[in-house]
């Protein structure tokens, strides 16, 4: 069976009674460059892409990232630019590595994480975002360079002020990361058991009030296999708050949401933070809430976030205030915040 462009092994296996519809779609290299003249190996070593057939003949347009012949030229999109905010940065990296044996994630990273804003660590699967999530707590160390939290280098911590210094963050997992054998109420009061020795009236007390500013005062004695997606996610979301935290991490909490809820958990995100940014600033809190989302969903960016990081191969390409990145020239960053299928950004 002959080789198509654009198509791996298992799609040709699978596809051996399949009709070829173009032409063109299997013209030899040298008979595509007799029509121009050009000679075959010449007009191939100048091609940056692999491309399928055009839409027009039914096919479809796989486009590949270009080769790259300067290792310095891997970053030529990654200006590291990052556009000011006037704020201080709760969360900072600062020039991060970090290895899982020969696979570098972190390549020199530097990011902030401003505080009073809802920020976005944007950019493709497998570029390490949800690695600066555990960098951010102390899960993971980086192999050089520092993380800041408040100013305060996370590496060096002893475990006592480790641990005192994680009761800063409240974080949203994936699905929610509800413990089973517990209901709503039980996992929303974990934390508060766990680490305070308030009186249960007051855990109650607090408990309740999270749970109604997620919408679930009447589901605190369901179970989470009672509980849809959505749910589950608002429930840890409530669990994320009852430590009254400085800083929220929010991994990818729009996967697995149809688009609706989505947008009604963007919705949430923005009316939680502006609540706690009120009561922070009433009580003249020595830092202002910081939430952070990490995701690459587009319509979530343009919905909720306030400030963006967008990531790619290790590093920052550009960091900004929202409005000043959907508006940026930067090829990767317009791409990218576009949806946009050409660009610098390919399959490979």
């Amino acid at each position: 069976m002959a080789s198509h462009p654009g198509r791996g092994k298992d799609d040709q296996d699978g596809a051996a009674d399949e009709p070829v519809t173009s032409p063109d779609w299997d013209w030899p290299e040298d008979e595509a460059a007799a029509e121009t003249g050009a000679d075959p190996a010449a007009a191939a070593a100048a091609e940056p892409t692999a491309v399928a057939p055009a839409a027009e003949s039914g096919g479809v347009r796989v486009v590949h990232e270009p080769a790259v012949d300067d290792p310095d030229d891997e970053y030529r999109w990654h200006t590291g630019l990052r556009r000011p905010t006037g704020m201080p940065d709760a969360v900072e990296f600062i020039d991060t590595h970090k290895a899982f044996g020969r696979n570098e994630i972190l390549k020199g990273l530097n990011m902030g994480l401003p505080e009073g804003m809802i920020s976005m660590i944007l950019g493709p699967s497998g570029t390490g975002k949800s690695v600066c999530i555990k960098h951010m707590v102390g899960l993971l160390y980086p192999d050089q360079g520092d993380v800041l939290v408040h100013g305060d280098s996370v590496p060096t911590m002893e475990l006592a002020p480790l641990l005192e210094m994680r009761k800063k963050f409240g974080v949203l997992f994936q699905d929610g990361a509800l413990f089973g054998s517990m209901n709503v109420y039980d996992n929303t009061a974990f934390p508060l058991r766990q680490h305070t020795d308030k009186a249960e009236d007051d855990v109650r007390a607090i408990v309740e009030q999270r749970l109604d500013e997620v919408g679930l005062g009447n589901a605190a004695d369901k179970f989470p296999n009672e509980l849809s997606g959505g749910m589950r996610k608002r429930a840890g979301f409530a669990r994320a708050l009852v430590l009254d935290p400085s800083i929220v991490l929010f991994d990818e909490p729009d996967s697995g949401l149809d688009p609706v809820r989505t947008a009604l958990l963007g919705e949430l995100i923005k009316e939680i933070h502006a609540d706690t940014m009120e009561v922070a600033t009433r009580e003249k809190r020595d830092h202002l809430p910081a939430f952070t989302i990490v995701t690459h969903d587009i319509m979530t960016a343009r919905r909720v976030s306030q400030y963006i990081n967008v990531m790619w191969r290790g590093r920052i390409v550009e960091a900004g205030p929202a409005e000043e990145l959907f508006n940026s020239e930067n090829a990767f960053v317009s791409q990218f915040l576009a949806g946009a299928a050409r660009g610098p950004l390919g399959m490979n």
